[in-house]
């Protein structure tokens, strides 16, 4: 894997291992007689709907959760117009992004399969690395999160249930942990799913489970604020002096602003979705109107959720609108939403996962291309399903560690937050403009040179206040937990 992106990086864009251009092969049918692509890899039958898909189920996950929390720290007006700016640059620069999923030719150029693949193709080895840091950790933090957040809402489950029987007023607390290993253990067994195309009927599902809990947020917020049980909302969020201090103020405003980034990011991961679209069309063409009604979908999810969530809660919105017990009937319903919050974290766990997974197994197989443990596919299930060694223990210890670092740090905001910042500057912003800029040949200085690098200047100052006040939280927070201990 590192010689093919020192080989791109040498070459350029386009160019093979002599330097010479690259000209894709004519479809083709494999051993198997199944049809190939231009590559000789397996058909890709990806189209808009799938991929669109797959962005939602990445997008739509524990971010839409904390949003009312978001909004009451931002208050009425910069509160919305933060989640509009969010939207049109995620957009902007994930159709950036979406060009550079080839190189050269958008029709006919080679694939860059990863994104990885793509900085390694226009930006060179150096980016790779530091790309690679980002990504990678912005996805096990990811993995962190969405287990946490599911172990969150399945106890939910039974403090609903509780405060039903016992009253709104009794200790319905629990130990979180339990959940997080139940969380776990199934993602062990769907982490054995090969690849990202055989994730479609998961993430098909997972994005029905993401507009069923949201549809019922937004309707529960809204239904709170017809009854006019509304808490108290003001144009600049929390008050100074009443809900917070001036230090306070800032540190969550910041905070907030981490929380949205994190609900709007999947940039880490939309080369590896549009790398499962058939062509023709092009693929970025696809990959263009998926993103386009993935992000317009999930921004009006995302308006009415933060709006309404803060219009019924007012500054005292709780951090996650359907675990912190704002709504306590119908309680069959809240068991509901959060089931769905539960099956839709199985299958957005292993969108995020998935290219973690392909990366060391990738370098792997081409390190030891003849060891059995590292090749070798062992049928099961009336050989409708393989096993491979190393995918079964190198999956397995992930999760197990993913799972561990979610007991010990299970705070919801705080590490949204953190995830969001470091995540969003680098990967939604940074390489998709520098990428772009390279491609499209824009030089130094020019208007449209000058636009770009202020927009990623100003992104990464956002970016790192909200990653200092997500450490801050954090910090805060380790104060006054113990793991196994400590009750939520």
């Amino acid at each position: 894997m590192t010689q093919d992106l020192e080989m791109a990086a040498r070459h350029g864009p386009g160019s093979g291992a002599d330097g010479a251009h690259y000209y894709p092969q004519p479809p083709r049918n494999g051993a198997g007689g199944e049809e190939l692509d231009d590559d000789g890899r397996k058909k890709r039958t990806g189209t808009v709907w799938t991929a669109s898909a797959h962005i939602i189920t990445a997008v739509i996950g524990s971010g839409v959760l904390s949003l009312a929390w978001s909004t009451a720290q931002l208050g009425w007006v910069v509160g919305p117009l933060t989640l509009m700016i969010f939207a049109f640059i995620t957009y902007y620069t994930s159709s950036l992004l979406a060009d550079c999923y080839r190189s050269g030719d958008q029709l006919t150029g080679k694939r860059n399969y990863t994104y990885m693949d793509a900085v390694a193709a226009y930006l060179g080895r150096w980016q790779v690395l530091s790309c690679g840091v980002f990504q990678y950790v912005n996805l096990v933090g990811t993995a962190v999160g969405y287990t946490i957040t599911a172990s969150i809402s399945a106890a939910a489950v039974h403090k609903a249930n509780c405060f039903h029987k016992k009253g709104h007023a009794a200790d319905c607390s629990s130990y979180d942990t339990m959940y997080m290993v139940v969380f776990g253990i199934v993602q062990i067994f769907f982490s054995q799913l090969p690849n990202f195309s055989d994730l479609s009927w998961l993430s098909i599902v997972a994005a029905i489970m993401s507009f069923s809990y949201s549809t019922i947020a937004v309707g529960l917020s809204l239904a709170r604020t017809i009854s006019g049980r509304t808490g108290k909302s003001t144009l600049t969020g929390t008050e100074i002096g009443v809900d917070v201090d001036s230090a306070q103020k800032v540190w969550l405003a910041l905070q907030a602003l981490g929380n949205i980034a994190f609900a709007y990011s999947y940039s880490m991961i939309l080369i590896e979705i549009q790398d499962t679209v058939k062509s023709p069309p092009a693929e970025n063409k696809t990959m263009k109107k998926a993103t386009l009604m993935g992000v317009t979908t999930t921004t009006a999810f995302y308006m009415l959720a933060g709006c309404l969530g803060y219009s019924a809660f007012g500054n005292a919105a709780p951090g996650n609108i359907m675990t912190g017990f704002g709504f306590y009937e119908p309680y069959w319903l809240i068991d509901f939403a959060n089931v769905c919050i539960v099956v839709h974290l199985v299958g957005a766990y292993q969108v995020f996962s998935q290219p973690i997974f392909a990366a060391l197994e990738t370098a792997a197989a081409k390190r030891w291309p003849n060891a059995k443990f590292v090749t070798r596919e062992h049928p099961l299930v009336a050989g409708r399903f393989n096993v491979n060694m190393l995918r079964l223990a190198w999956r397995t210890v992930f999760v197990v560690v993913s799972t561990v670092l979610a007991i010990v740090m299970p705070f919801f905001n705080d590490i949204l937050g953190f995830l969001g910042a470091i995540g969003f500057w680098p990967l939604t912003v940074y390489y998709p403009v520098e990428m772009y800029i390279r491609q499209r040949r824009i030089q130094k200085y020019t208007t449209k040179w000058v636009a770009l690098q202020l927009l990623s200047f100003l992104c990464f100052l956002v970016s790192l206040a909200s990653a200092v006040a997500s450490i801050e939280g954090v910090t805060e927070s380790l104060k006054h937990y113990v793991p196994f201990k400590t009750k939520s």
